[in-house]
């Protein structure tokens, strides 16, 4: 008889962990030790909670639920599901979705959102556990290994390439860049970006990061771009955000800034790019397909009430 259980992560699940999220979003960039510094460093208001599924003693799905702390408008919360391909239509999603629920509520959430891949099995799963879509994203890829990239153009007079790494010993500058490009993206849930403390613990220390690779377009000595890159440290690369900021907008600093990073990232041995972008977000999907990338997935956001 098959037996199907729900239960908090230990570190002893980490490598089936990754199984799992490999699998389902073969795209995203997962580590070792990106799982540990999720479940280590996470702020205390986030209550996160980080859930697998096992049947008969096998991983095959996981949960990541937390409270979006950083949001100005409270009780707004999200879970990520994710169930191994070879495992769905079995239950383990709708018992980790029950069970993530009920750890929200009792934090205070009001609102859970969930990202939903967009294809009607799952988008039925989701309506029938009264979620309503909200918007979507369109993952892409750019095969480094074979597409040709754009060349590296002259730079215009007061204007520099630097990367992360430069910025290491006052990483301020990036944290004020990323978070007036980051008001301006669109999304449900908005991000108040005050706390230079916990953007230092969460996003510039996050071992995913790649300072070098993320290339940092410089105007008359102020950071006026930037794209952040993730890598497994092996052969996927993830452009995790670029942003212009609002003074420097139209000036093609956001190609400058890719087609650098793009370049050096060949270079180190990187063979597939992954990006995403909210389906609204025309000006980066634009820019993106010039790059060469192919929509390889798209999801759609979803939201229930709690309470």
């Amino acid at each position: 008889m098959t037996t199907l259980t729900v239960r908090d992560f230990v570190p002893a699940d980490t490598d089936a962990w990754i199984r799992v999220r490999r699998a389902a979003v073969p795209f995203m960039v997962v580590t070792p030790e990106s799982v540990a510094f999720e479940r280590s460093t996470a702020h205390p208001d986030k209550k996160v909670r980080m859930l697998v599924a096992e049947r008969d003693g096998e991983v095959i799905g996981t949960a990541f639920a937390g409270i979006a702390y950083d949001s100005a408008d409270p009780g707004q919360a999200y879970v990520t599901p994710y169930i191994h391909p070879d495992h769905r239509g079995r239950g383990a999603g709708s018992l980790l979705l029950r069970a993530a629920e009920e750890h929200l509520d009792a934090e205070g959430a009001t609102s859970v959102y969930a990202w939903v891949v967009d294809a009607p099995p799952s988008r039925a799963f989701a309506e029938r556990r009264g979620y309503r879509p909200t918007r979507s994203l369109h993952f892409q890829h750019l095969d480094l290994a074979q597409e040709p990239l754009p060349q590296r153009q002259p730079l215009p007079a007061g204007v520099e390439l630097r990367t992360a790494a430069d910025f290491l010993d006052d990483p301020r500058p990036m944290f004020e860049a990323d978070a007036e490009t980051t008001s301006d993206e669109p999304g449900d849930i908005s991000t108040d970006f005050t706390d230079y403390d916990d953007w230092i613990s969460h996003t510039w220390n996050n071992p995913l990061l790649d300072h070098r690779l993320s290339t940092v377009v410089v105007a008359d000595g102020q950071v006026a771009a930037f794209t952040a890159v993730h890598t497994d440290g092996r052969t996927r690369y993830w452009s995790g955000m670029t942003g212009t900021l609002r003074a420097h907008r139209n000036r093609g600093f956001a190609k400058l800034a890719k087609t650098d990073s793009l370049h050096r990232a060949r270079a180190a041995g990187y063979t597939d790019a992954y990006t995403s972008n909210d389906a609204d977000n025309g000006p980066m999907l634009a820019v993106n397909q010039w790059f060469g990338y192919e929509i390889c997935a798209s999801e759609v956001r979803h939201v229930r009430k709690l309470g």
